[in-house]
């Protein structure tokens, strides 16, 4: 008789066999070009990962972009900074764009650099060298200059706060050609040379006097233009008063410390500001920011800024689709999911963990779509239940402290398998790191959740399963196609495409479909 390993009948379809490793050293799926550079920008923050040196994480993107076409790598910086928020990775391929095609960086420039901190990343990349040249050259200086042209001298002025490079060396550098006297004494007083005070722009004088002692009045000026003034609690009231929203949110145990929340009125504008819907979404706020905000408060901080903060979390999270049918969503709480959701760099790791971003994900779904169940898992299925009418802010806690383990992503489909469940949807987030269910006869027959999924398809033919990836490794539990969707990033522009697939309004590569259906 045959050996019954090797030659064990299945039912359904027949998995795909792997074709990769992954970091962990488990079967898994390789992705295309495309796919696998949407990923990278999607969650790469250029920082050291479980897994991934950052050195490496750089290497591979500009690898990528040679494997792709430019306008592809375009469209990609397009959406991973206007709909993922990320900074560092959408600047690193405005700045490949300047020297493989010029033409391309200069339709999307403005739409990709479109603050003074991504002006300073994509500088501060151009003169790394990382790309092939030091120098900024020809056209990226004209695009910068266009850049500093197009803003007016209160935006200058606001935008000089931050260093290496600074905004002063960034003038410096492009030589531009001041239209107003206002402008010309402004580049003067930034890169420290001789000025008239007199032509200096308003707000810049308002702030030289009260810096200088000659007022009392507060500037309305950035946050970080004060902190280093000798400030009194009035002070301190008026700038939490008046302070932007995201300003507001990464600064609450900084006012507390100052006594601004001794005052209820301070504490009512604070606490609706932080949860004015208008204000929450135009700030382009990660959720998982404002569950750091929640979990790093200050014990003194008043109820009413909590419940805006969690007020704040609900309005952000509103992207969240209603997804037909009976959904489940499958969270890993492996160790490898405790790594920090941005990477590590000294002096700038995150307190966020990939787990507490999974966790968040899952509350959210949950919380749009009650009569979804949340199926954390490592090793095995790790059981917990959630009440679905609690906050998003509630269950993503109880989730993301739950005991961690090895990676097994094979697991919850083999126990919805077992308990012969059916369901229109089943929503992976993960690292996509399974080694755990990897067999020596796994390459094959597939991956484990790719098996795992075959037979769920067999028992549920109009389902399909979304993978969300939280880190940028480039392998998929399994692949690409009709039924399944393989998507990376943790902004709340991975609702808006699971929405449409959820419903069947997109085709088998949807992502990079999406990604490729942005105008230049």
């Amino acid at each position: 008789m045959a050996n019954k390993t090797l030659f064990n009948s299945t039912r359904g379809r027949m998995a795909a066999p792997a074709n990769s490793i992954n970091e962990a050293g488990g079967a898994s799926y390789s992705m295309d070009g495309k796919h696998q550079l949407a990923q990278y920008a999607a969650t790469g923050c250029m920082n050291s990962t479980f897994y991934a040196s950052a050195a490496t994480q750089l290497d591979t993107v500009l690898k990528l972009c040679t494997q792709v076409e430019p306008e592809f790598v375009a469209r990609t910086a397009l959406y991973c900074r206007n709909e993922g928020h990320m900074k560092d990775l959408p600047a690193l391929l405005c700045a490949w764009l300047s020297v493989s095609s010029p033409g391309l960086l200069a339709e999307v420039f403005d739409r990709v650099i479109d603050s003074p901190k991504m002006l300073r990343n994509f500088v501060q990349i151009m003169r790394s060298g990382v790309v092939g040249r030091k120098s900024l050259g020809t056209l990226p200086k004209r695009l910068i200059r266009q850049w500093l042209e197009s803003r007016s001298d209160e935006q200058i002025f606001f935008g000089s706060i931050g260093a290496d490079p600074s905004l002063a060396d960034v003038i410096r550098m492009v030589h531009p050609k001041p239209a107003t006297a206002s402008r010309e004494a402004l580049y003067a007083y930034l890169i420290g040379r001789d000025h008239s005070a007199e032509s200096l722009p308003e707000i810049v004088k308002s702030y030289e006097a009260f810096r200088a002692g000659a007022t009392s009045d507060v500037p309305d000026v950035p946050f970080q233009l004060l902190t280093s003034l000798q400030l009194d609690g009035a002070a301190w009231k008026d700038i939490a008063k008046r302070s932007p929203w995201q300003t507001t949110r990464m600064n609450l145990n900084t006012y507390a410390r100052h006594g601004v929340f001794d005052d209820p009125e301070v504490v009512s504008v604070v606490a609706a500001k932080l949860s004015d819907r208008s204000l929450v979404q135009r700030s382009r706020v990660f959720p998982y920011q404002l569950l750091t905000a929640y979990s790093m408060a200050n014990a003194s901080l008043p109820q009413e800024i909590l419940a805006a903060l969690e007020a704040a979390l609900e309005i952000a999270c509103s992207n969240v689709p209603s997804i037909p049918g009976k959904t489940y969503v499958f969270v890993d709480v492996s160790g490898s999911m405790h790594s920090s959701i941005t990477g590590y760099r000294k002096g700038a790791t995150s307190k966020v963990s990939c787990v507490d971003v999974a966790a968040l994900v899952a509350a959210c779904v949950l919380r749009r779509n009650p009569t979804a169940e949340v199926i954390p898992f490592s090793n095995d299925v790790v059981w917990t239940k959630l009440n679905p009418r609690d906050t998003v802010m509630t269950n993503a806690q109880k989730l993301s402290s739950l005991p961690a383990g090895g990676t097994n992503c094979a697991a919850p489909l083999l126990e919805l398998n077992r308990r012969k469940k059916e369901a229109d949807t089943v929503i992976y987030v993960s690292d996509n790191q399974s080694w755990m269910d990897t067999t020596p006869t796994m390459w094959r027959q597939g991956s484990g959740t790719a098996k795992a999924w075959e037979e769920f398809k067999a028992r549920n033919p109009k389902a399909r399963m979304v993978c969300i990836d939280l880190q940028p490794y480039g392998a998929l539990v399994a692949k690409d196609q009709a039924d399944v969707l393989n998507i990376g990033g943790f902004s709340d522009a991975v609702f808006k495409v699971i929405g449409k697939f959820a419903t069947r309004s997109d085709d088998a590569r949807h992502w990079t479909n999406v990604i490729e259906r942005i105008a230049i």
